[in-house]
């Protein structure tokens, strides 16, 4: 026991001591893998339709997840989360934490909190590494007043989210059974570095399909933005920064009307993005992009089950001993997801939000002008210097 101890400590200093461009390095591949395999999964859960999605913001209460279990579950967690171990994860969860907070000219908010059945309590173990590791919140309260959680949760969200969250939990989604709650948000709120001018937004032909074109508002600004025609997406690319030169809306618009499925099929290999968009130059654009809003609500479990995640959410599988004190049997019952995003002449705000329950079993500059028209179907990523925190598409 003290030889395994030893090295386990040991293990722990060498790690501590990696560059950590490394650990953040770590990070970013996972969320970039962890991000192109969702997204895929969420659009072609909702054919035809616009959605948003945050697999950034899921990150965190799968990496609670593996912390808090064992065998086979835990492995298949660290797997997705795209991070070799226990340790690693314990390094960079907190330097992302950090690295948020320092991010300048936008309102970035992130928060996380796990509420737990009266008469529990997390592992000791368990609880002073969400605190330290996540900044977690912990509360008891009673899951068969379902009712009155349900709002206590969804108030919270909404305080977190500036209102833009609603009614993630619902009180059906609550009993007897119910142990715990992860739940987690996201918020963003940025100015464009190069505003559109209201007076320019007017209502446009958008080409949904080859048969179907609507009118949407559609909102026009010329300025130097990087931008780049990829033979790789057949796809022109629009990089739009805001305030504070630390974020950025990429827009990928297929060159076909009808090129989007093509489009997020090829997205499914995070390289194909981070390639097209390492070719992008500064241009004097003329660009049109729609003025929009989407809301999206997600059911991770069936997501994550499509991703390979499925130990956790085997009531004979799961192993989330680690998670609270003295109590065994725990699986993973339900998983969701509801995102927004809002894109106007000022900028963008963009919200998400998680909630996992947790049961136990009962039973360059160049001076060429370009044209960028959005005017069909197109895929945006929300960038946080290099980390993609939202995606979507818009079609409709």
């Amino acid at each position: 026991m003290k030889l395994i101890l030893t090295l386990s400590v040991l293990v722990a200093a060498v790690m501590a001591e990696q560059d950590p461009k490394q650990l953040d390095n770590l990070l970013r591949e996972g969320n970039n893998q962890f991000t192109a395999r969702m997204f895929s999964e969420v659009v072609k859960s909702n054919p035809d339709k616009s959605v948003v999605l945050s697999a950034f913001s899921v990150l965190t209460p799968l990496a609670q997840l593996s912390l808090a279990s064992e065998g086979a579950s835990h492995d298949e967690l660290l797997k997705a989360i795209g991070l070799p171990n226990d340790n690693v994860t314990k390094l960079v969860f907190p330097r992302l934490n950090e690295e948020l907070k320092s991010v300048k000219g936008v309102e970035l908010k992130t928060a996380s909190k796990i509420y737990v059945a009266d008469g529990s309590e997390l592992n000791p173990e368990f609880s002073a590494i969400t605190k330290d590791i996540f900044n977690s919140e912990v509360k008891n309260v009673d899951f068969t007043k379902s009712t009155e959680t349900a709002k206590e949760i969804n108030t919270w969200v909404e305080d977190q989210t500036n209102n833009r969250i609603k009614d993630l939990v619902s009180a059906d989604d609550l009993s007897s059974d119910t142990r715990s709650v992860l739940v987690n948000a996201i918020y963003f709120k940025g100015k464009w570095d190069s505003p559109f001018k209201k007076e320019s937004t007017k209502d446009e032909d958008f080409h949904v399909s080859k048969d179907k074109t609507i009118k949407v508002p559609m909102m026009h600004v010329q300025g130097d933005f990087k931008y780049a025609d990829s033979d790789e997406l057949n796809a022109q690319l629009l990089e739009m920064p805001y305030e504070g030169g630390e974020a950025s809306f990429i827009v990928i618009l297929p060159k076909e009307v009808d090129g989007i499925a093509a489009l997020v099929d090829k997205l499914k290999d995070p390289s194909a993005l981070e390639s097209a968009t390492s070719k992008m130059y500064t241009f004097d654009v003329n660009v049109s992009l729609p003025k929009f809003k989407i809301e999206t609500k997600t059911d991770l479990k069936d997501v994550l089950l499509k991703m390979d995640v499925k130990r956790v959410f085997d009531p004979q599988q799961a192993q989330l001993s680690r998670l609270l004190k003295g109590e065994g049997n725990l699986f993973v019952s339900k998983a969701i997801q509801k995102a927004f995003i809002e894109v106007n002449e000022e900028g963008a705000e963009a919200a998400a939000a998680n909630a996992i329950f947790v049961e136990r079993r009962s039973g360059f500059v160049f001076f060429f002008k370009q044209q960028f028209r959005a005017d069909r179907p197109f895929v945006f990523v929300l960038k946080l210097k290099k980390d993609v925190i939202f995606s979507g598409v818009f079609g409709n």
